[in-house]
């Protein structure tokens, strides 16, 4: 049998055996789970097919786009910043954003970075925050009054969103004169030597080329489908169509690269920010943040009790249930609330782990670790946008199996 033949019958049984999942209960078109403790990593199960068109088996150095995940690692360049004196936790922010940011409710409560990373801003999606053109301004959403919690005020209320970040993002880059991608590449990727990236410009042709590609229900591709290379436009277009990055202005689109799920990561690079947590901020013998500032971080500022918070996120891009979110620190969950209403424990075992959860474009992912063990689970599938639920908690059946590590 020829090459060519032999790879196309591979690709039909591929097919093939991915079609009986179209309806029903999904198995994942790829999926990726890494073990790891404090030293390394101590498992690795990679599954099924980074991009199905071309064949190519997903590996666990593949970078895929891992949603809100996302979150956890910018607030951790946030945290740097921090660090570095160059950005406060409990200032107002509207005089380092350069326009004002208030709730038109309260308007005399000033929301700070430490509120924003904690989902307590009292901001919304409601109003939208990835759909600002590169010639935009992210003020134009946050001036609109469907952004905010009309009955809630800042600090008093827990509701995800991902608004949130965007405006944590435009800070960092008034703090730092800094592109957000680039920004991140020196605070984070760079030091950890992580082929990673936020929205794909700053990463490198080699590291494109392996994209996992994201596929809807009926295994159609929604993102990074791109044949291979960086897309020809790795964000939200101008308003006349360009794509001229020249365009970019400090602090006035901070989610024109997506911090709060654009992340494009491999399982492994996972794992090392999940080591870098359990390692109280060194990994590798680099040392990138203080044990005090991971600490801060994993600290639950919000704990579910009723009236104070939602235990689910209200974009439809969530595949979560109530009872998901129920201690949150600065972009850390915490799970296994022992609170009714809370069904945040995947693992079924009532151990406290810390991370994020991501979900988006048919995609779930999580990065988790037990500090009291040592040990963390990285993972991620795709085209499981109709994952059953789970048997046990709020997560999806997926997302269940690859905790537990169940074939």
């Amino acid at each position: 049998m020829t090459p060519i033949r032999f790879r196309t019958l591979a690709l039909l049984l591929t097919l093939a055996a991915l079609a009986p999942s179209v309806a029903g209960a999904a198995e994942p078109v790829a999926s990726v789970r890494i073990a790891f403790d404090r030293d390394g990593v101590v498992s690795t199960q990679a599954r099924g097919l980074a991009d199905v068109a071309a064949a190519r088996a997903v590996g666990a150095d593949d970078p895929v786009r891992v949603a809100s995940i996302s979150k956890l690692v910018t607030a951790i360049g946030a945290m740097r910043l921090v660090e570095q004196g160059k950005l406060d936790l409990d200032a107002d922010l509207s005089p380092l954003l350069g326009w004002r940011l208030r709730h038109p409710a309260f308007p005399d409560a000033p929301i700070t970075l430490r509120l924003l990373l904690s989902h307590r801003a009292g901001l919304t999606d409601a109003a939208g925050y990835y759909a600002v053109p590169l010639d935009g301004a992210l003020h134009a959403v946050t001036d609109d009054p469907r952004a905010w919690d009309a009955t809630h005020a800042p600090g008093a209320f827990f509701r995800y969103a991902n608004l949130n970040f965007a405006v944590v993002a435009s800070a960092m880059e008034q703090a730092t004169g800094e592109r957000f991608d680039r920004l991140m590449q020196r605070l984070v990727f760079a030091p950890l030597h992580l082929d990673a990236c936020f929205n794909w410009d700053s990463c490198d042709e080699a590291t494109a080329a392996r994209a996992v590609v994201l596929y809807d229900a009926q295994r159609q591709p929604v993102r990074d489908d791109n044949g291979g290379r960086k897309p020809a436009c790795a964000v939200n277009r101008s308003r006349d169509g360009g794509c001229d990055l020249s365009l970019w202005k400090v602090g006035r689109n901070g989610a024109l690269f997506s911090p709060q799920g654009g992340l494009r990561i491999s399982a492994n690079g996972l794992a090392k920010i999940g080591r870098l947590l359990l390692n109280e901020g060194e990994v590798d013998g680099v040392r990138l943040l203080s044990a005090a500032s991971v600490r801060a971080m994993e600290q639950p500022l919000w704990t579910y009790a009723p009236g104070n918070g939602l235990t689910v996120e209200e974009d439809d891009s969530s595949q979560s249930q109530r009872g998901f979110y129920c201690r949150y620190g600065l972009a850390v969950q915490t799970l296994a609330t022992k609170q009714e209403g809370c069904r945040d424990d995947p693992f079924g075992d009532g151990v406290a782990r810390v991370g994020h959860a991501g979900a988006a474009y048919g995609l779930l992912s999580g990065v988790w670790v037990d500090r009291a063990s040592g040990t963390g689970v990285a993972y991620f599938a795709t085209g499981v946008p109709d994952a059953p639920r789970g048997a046990r908690s709020a997560f999806t059946e997926v997302e269940e199996g690859l905790a537990r590590a169940v074939p």
